[in-house]
């Protein structure tokens, strides 16, 4: 079991950063790939961001990409979102997840480990 404690959502301004952390329980975090998902009212749950293992592959929804970047620290079991120049349209639940499998990222099934959600707002 990996249980999945997401923080650091809120409300920002248009153009304005947050970032998000998404603390993991389990020992094993450095073996496991890490996502972030989001999920607006009446829209189903999409791809924002996958990092491997190890750190090395990351890759980005279409409309995140040079603004929002995923980290991770396996000291720390800690996975992060950076979010810049964030606009109206990101608003929504941000959920982390973890997979020992990369391969799927973008697919929502392939993620077998799930936090709670934290909620993002931006205002314009």
């Amino acid at each position: 079991q990996v249980q999945l404690v997401e923080s650091g959502g809120g409300l920002v301004q248009a153009g304005g950063s947050l970032r998000l952390s998404c603390a993991a329980s389990r020992r094993s975090f450095s073996s496991f790939a890490m996502g972030w998902f989001r999920q607006a009212p009446g829209k189903e749950r999409e791809f924002v961001a996958a990092i491997n293992w190890s750190g090395g592959v990351r890759n980005y929804e279409d409309s995140v990409k040079g603004r929002f970047t995923i980290s991770r620290d396996n000291a720390k079991n800690t996975v992060y979102l950076q979010m810049n120049s964030l606009k109206p349209e990101d608003t929504a639940v941000y959920y982390c997840a973890a997979s020992p499998n990369y391969s799927r990222y973008q697919d929502y099934g392939a993620w077998g480990y799930w936090g709670q959600g934290i909620q993002v707002t931006v205002s314009s």
